[in-house]
């Protein structure tokens, strides 16, 4: 290697080493504090809008709520017109903003109470400023009899998406299905440097369809529990090794539900860390606001600076 190769390479190491000591992670929306269980988060492109998952603390209820940003403000959450009974969960908003799609439990007609498997979903609109269409079904060749879950959607509209299907390789696999112009083609397993007999899920990909996003559960190379993964595509556009994003990223604890905001180099994840240590209270209201803003164990959405498209 050449004395100048070894420079370039030594200062890109130096470079990377520096970027992983300043990363700091937060919690991305103080105002959700309020809440004991938030289970992922999608943003609008232009960052005026945020959808969410607001669930019980054990998880038998779940909504998706909303927020809007006014003047730099995030406005109170609010629920989306159609919650009801069923469970709705893990928003995702198209760059267009005029569908925001998600997984329920709801039956396919309103002339059913019967919960049914979950379904992947989408609310319509004309504009950001005009109400939400009534759920509608994304229909086969998507859903099937099985659990469909976190769908996301590169630019050209191709959908990654959650399955639990007896003919994947482990219990939670990771799909895809290319949209020709007019539908979706039938889903397709992605390979094994993605799937494993273990668990995958809640895979986010980029808006490129370069680098996919997802947790990976136990997985030998862990820190523990759920940890967050980048996999890349080669030159030939298959699937690469995925890479563990780090112990500033990861923990022993849960990290899931990623989401990427490109535009701002901003990672988006759910976790449940925690830090949390005793100490001495003056009254209840200083016990109550330590507990709920700190890394309390609960799930909470959490964001980072990092540049994930080098």
């Amino acid at each position: 290697m050449k004395k100048t190769q070894i420079i370039t390479f030594l200062l890109a190491i130096t470079s990377l080493i520096n970027a992983q000591q300043n990363q700091t992670i937060e919690i991305a929306f103080p105002i959700l504090n309020q809440y004991t269980n938030i289970r992922d988060t999608n943003l609008a492109t232009d960052s005026s809008e945020a959808y969410f998952t607001i669930q019980s603390p054990a998880g038998e209820l779940s909504q998706i709520a909303f927020i809007k940003k006014t003047k730099n403000n995030w406005s109170k959450p609010q629920l989306l017109p159609c919650s009801d009974q069923y469970n709705y969960l893990e928003p995702f908003l198209s760059n267009d903003q005029k569908r925001l799609y998600f997984a329920s439990d709801r039956p396919l007609n309103n002339s059913s109470t019967e919960k049914k498997d979950y379904d992947i979903w989408y609310l319509e609109r004309q504009n950001k400023n005009q109400p939400w269409s009534q759920p509608i079904n994304l229909g086969t060749p998507i859903n099937t009899n099985q659990n469909e879950f976190y769908p996301t959607l590169a630019n050209n509209n191709n959908l990654y998406f959650t399955l639990d299907s007896p003919s994947g390789l482990g219990k939670d696999d990771i799909y895809y299905a290319r949209w020709n112009g007019t539908n979706y083609e039938n889903p397709e397993l992605l390979n094994q440097n993605i799937n494993t007999t273990g668990y995958e899920f809640n895979a986010f990909i980029s808006k490129n369809e370069d680098f996919l996003i997802y947790t990976k559960y136990n997985a030998n190379d862990g820190l523990g529990s759920g940890d967050l993964y980048i996999a890349h595509k080669d030159k030939n556009g298959q699937w690469q090794t995925p890479k563990n994003l780090g112990e500033i990223i990861n923990t022993k604890y849960m990290e899931y539900c990623p989401f990427y905001d490109q535009a701002n180099q901003t990672l988006y994840f759910t976790s449940k860390r925690n830090n949390i240590t005793p100490k001495q209270f003056k009254n209840t209201e200083e016990y109550q606001q330590y507990i709920l803003q700190s890394h309390n164990g609960l799930s909470k959405i959490y964001k980072t600076k990092i540049n994930l498209t080098e």
